[in-house]
């Protein structure tokens, strides 16, 4: 069989299986020399680049896409996000496109020097990947990210060196590691894409999200919100006055978060924004002078 064959046949295969053709291209595009000009025009000389050694590689990993369901990302062990080349594994969870607009939101909103320069927190970091966007934006900011598994923060120390940024890591619970540092007060703004779902709901995600990917970074209590609940009573003694809060959230649970922001009394400019998708994604705010 040559390339050609595979691909086409394996195209088809895809949409038997629900499993997005374009990750078939990503496959390739990951594991061969080939680029997406070859991919749109269906290069005869392909066949040349394509070793019979690389087709077994290629057939071996996408069958255990299809059949295992495992997340082609923890397959082949990276994702692109935003302009930056992230390793994964399954201890963290796989950056998503729509957290993206985290940094464009944060990147609107904070463009005084006080924000540009002062001390940023990525709680829960995962991969690092809001953390390292955020240096990358903020080259003159100080950048510390938290996450309670040393797994990950393994993975996000890589992260920050593969992409070239600056990037202070902690092992702690949310805030614990900051009370360490003394940092109350001194925060210029704290992003965190926490865990929002609830317990029950985990188990009932898509296969790849709950057999693969980490609960600890899902699972959001029996109502979604203890993390969310966290970061909102918590946030306010290491804001300085003014700083910026951001979190992402699960769809139908704006209105909650908003109400406990408000409940809260110490912040004001309250938004909800929305995702890719139209849907209430994030809500930021900022402590109350």
């Amino acid at each position: 069989m040559n390339f050609w064959e595979w691909y086409d046949r394996n195209l088809l295969v895809a949409k038997q299986h629900d499993v997005p053709v374009y990750e078939l291209d990503w496959l390739v595009l990951q594991q061969t020399p080939l680029d997406k000009l070859d991919l749109r025009l269906r290069s005869p000389n392909i066949s040349l680049k394509i070793t019979p050694e690389t087709l077994i590689s290629l057939e071996r990993i996408w069958q255990k896409r299809l059949y295992e369901r495992i997340p082609i990302q923890y397959l082949t062990g990276s994702v692109t996000w935003r302009n930056l080349e992230l390793q994964v594994s399954p201890a963290v969870l796989i950056p998503r496109p729509e957290t993206e607009l985290i940094i464009d939101i944060v990147a609107e909103n904070c463009q005084d020097k006080f924000y540009q320069q002062g001390i940023w927190t990525d709680l829960g970091t995962g991969s690092g990947a809001l953390a390292i966007a955020l240096a990358q934006h903020f080259p003159q900011a100080q950048i510390h990210a938290v996450d309670y598994s040393k797994a990950a923060l393994e993975i996000a120390k890589i992260n920050a060196n593969r992409n070239r940024q600056q990037v202070k890591f902690h092992h702690g619970s949310w805030f614990e590691p900051l009370a360490k540092l003394n940092l109350e007060n001194k925060l210029a703004g704290i992003v965190s894409n926490p865990p929002y779902i609830p317990s029950i709901e985990v188990l009932n995600l898509q296969p790849e999200v709950t057999n693969h990917e980490p609960h600890l970074a899902l699972d959001g209590g029996t109502d979604g919100l203890d993390a969310i609940r966290e970061l909102v009573n918590t946030a306010p003694e290491y804001l300085i006055a003014g700083g910026f809060w951001i979190i992402e959230m699960m769809s139908g649970q704006a209105e909650i978060v908003r109400s406990l922001l408000q409940t809260n009394g110490r912040y004001t400019n309250i938004q909800t924004l929305k995702d890719y998708a139209g849907i209430e994604r994030f809500i930021s705010a900022n402590k109350k002078h």
